[in-house]
């Protein structure tokens, strides 16, 4: 499902640089990114979406190399085959809490808006706790409330591959595994993979395999 090969990246006007020499991930495992902040989990999970673009070396995400795409088309992929819990959420404060988790729907012809795909958005909603604050601003939600939106988002489309970044992160202990559940329960319904990064190791045994970034083997590089 994922392939990264050679990856060597930098930020403009930075010194932060973050190498990997060879990272693979099967489809349909469940794996976790832990390690210290700063260290580059972030910058991963943005390289295998296309958000960024690595300066040398491919990133290959469901055989497609993502990272020779230009933007426009990285941009789509990223819709729809990537599911993108975004550590600060990207919601928008214009719109209520149904109109971001429709979002995705809304901004590319590649995915269509059927009533099938609302019913669906309720039922993720209701499942996540969220179900009577559909037509709130998201302004007026908690942390977690926020968190379960951007989940329930990223969930929609029924994503081959999902990226978390501190998707657990804002939740009490009860929700955590809970939201753990329905975001593995979506992997093994759809055979799709799960790369989550994570600072909450009581959840690691959960997953199958776990990548500590501070000892990645030629990995990091700050």
């Amino acid at each position: 499902m994922i392939k990264i090969t050679d990856l060597d990246f930098v930020y403009p006007h930075g010194e932060f640089r973050l190498m990997v020499p060879d990272f693979n991930i099967g489809r349909s495992e469940k794996v976790a990114v832990i390690g210290p902040s700063g260290s580059g989990k972030t910058t991963l999970l943005n390289l295998i979406a296309g958000i960024t673009v690595p300066k040398h070396g491919t990133v290959e995400v469901d055989e497609v190399t993502v990272s020779r795409l230009e933007d426009r088309h990285r941009r789509a992929f990223r819709i729809t085959r990537i599911g993108f819990v975004f550590q600060d959420f990207a919601l928008l404060d214009y719109l209520d809490v149904l109109d971001n988790i429709l979002h995705p729907y809304r901004i590319t012809r590649a995915l269509e808006l059927s009533r099938s795909v609302r019913q669906r958005a309720s039922v993720l909603a209701e499942t996540m706790g969220i179900a009577d604050k559909l037509k709130r601003p998201v302004g007026e939600l908690s942390q977690g409330e926020k968190q379960r939106t951007a989940i329930c988002r990223a969930l929609l489309p029924d994503p081959s591959l999902i990226l978390a970044d501190e998707a657990t992160g804002n939740l009490d202990p009860d929700n955590k595994s809970r939201i753990l559940d329905l975001l593995f329960e979506c992997v093994d319904a759809h055979r799709a993979t799960l790369l989550a990064v994570t600072h909450d190791h009581e959840l690691l045994a959960r997953f199958d395999r776990v990548v500590d970034f501070q000892g990645f083997r030629g990995g990091v590089v700050e």
